[in-house]
C-alpha cells in the first residue's frame, strides 16, 4: 500500500484551511492530519503526529506565535526527522525569507505571486512526495542508531498511543495499556500469544488480558462516530458484530506502524 503524504497545516485563516483541506481531500497522495493556529500548539503536533510536510504561516495574526517562532521551536527539538517545511507567506521580507531558511523553511511560497493558490501548494508537495518521503526515512534510519533502547520504547508507545486515541480507546480503561503492549510486541517480532507475554508482566491471567483488550476495542466501536473509526481503522472487519477483534486490531496497527501508512 502506497504511503500518504501527511501534513500538518498551521495557518490562522479559517476560509484558507478549508481550501487547502478543499484540495488535499481531492488527491488519494495527500492527507491533512493536522491544522492549527497556534504555533506553539503546532510544536507540539508534531511530536505526536510525525507529519512528512508542514504548510506554515509566518505571521499567525490570528492566532499564536509566529511561524518562525515554530521554525526556531522545531531546530531545538528532539525528533526522528525534521519534516518538509513549505512557507506561504503575505510577508516580502528577504531578510525574513533569508532567517526562515536558516531555521529550516524548505520552500518558500509567496501569497503575493500572481500564480499562487492552496491548490498549487497542494500539488507542489504532492509532486514533492517521493523525494520527502525518500529523505524523511534516510534521517528516520539515523536517529534510530542513536537511541537507546529506553527511547525506543518510549517514542514508539507514544506512536501507537497516538493512533489508538484516534479510534477512542479510552485511556481509562485497562485494555488501553494492554493494547499499547500487544501492538509494541507485534512490532518488535513477538509471533507467540502476546497476551500470554502481558499478563505475565502485569501478574494478570491471559484470559483477562484478552478480554480487556476486547471490551476497549467494542467500547470504542460502540461511542465513537463511524466516519471517524472507518478513516481510521481501514481494515476489513470480519466479525458479524462489526468489531474488530483483538487479533485484528493489534496486527492492523502493528503493520500500520510498521510499514509507515
Amino acid at each position: 500500500m502506497e504511503r500518504t503524504l501527511n501534513i500538518l497545516l498551521v495557518e490562522d485563516d479559517t476560509e484558507t484551511c478549508a481550501r487547502f483541506a478543499e484540495y488535499a481531500d481531492m488527491s488519494p497522495n495527500i492527507s491533512i492530519v493536522g491544522v492549527t493556529n497556534n504555533s506553539f500548539r503546532a510544536s507540539e503536533l508534531v511530536s505526536e503526529m510525525h507529519p512528512d510536510a508542514i504548510i506554515l504561516d509566518l505571521e499567525l495574526n490570528q492566532g499564536q506565535g509566529s511561524g518562525l517562532q515554530f521554525l526556531q521551536d522545531l531546530k531545538a527539538a528532539d525528533i526522528p526527522f525534521k519534516p518538509y517545511i513549505l512557507v506561504t507567506t503575505n510577508n516580502t521580507s528577504n531578510t525574513t525569507y533569508d532567517y526562515a531558511r536558516q531555521y529550516g523553511a524548505d520552500f518558500i511560497m509567496s501569497k503575493h505571486k500572481n500564480d499562487y493558490s492552496e491548490r498549487n501548494a497542494i500539488d507542489f508537495l504532492e509532486m514533492m512526495k517521493e523525494i520527502i518521503q525518500n529523505n524523511i526515512s534516510r534521517q528516520h534510519s539515523s536517529y534510530e542508531t542513536t537511541e537507546s533502547p529506553a527511547q525506543y520504547e518510549k517514542r514508539l508507545k507514544k506512536r501507537i498511543s497516538m493512533e489508538i486515541d484516534k479510534v477512542g480507546i479510552s485511556p481509562k480503561a485497562n485494555g488501553y495499556r494492554y493494547l499499547i503492549d500487544a501492538i509494541y510486541l507485534v512490532i518488535n517480532g513477538t509471533t507467540s500469544n502476546v497476551c500470554v507475554e502481558i499478563g505475565q508482566k502485569h501478574s494478570k491471567t491471559t484470559a483477562s488480558v484478552e478480554r480487556a483488550i476486547q471490551n476497549a476495542i467494542n467500547r470504542a466501536w460502540k461511542a465513537e462516530d463511524i466516519e471517524v473509526l472507518l478513516s481510521n481503522y481501514t481494515a476489513k472487519i470480519r466479525s458479524e458484530k462489526g468489531v474488530p477483534t483483538l487479533t485484528e486490531f493489534v496486527f492492523f496497527y502493528a503493520n500500520k506502524i510498521k510499514n509507515g501508512y
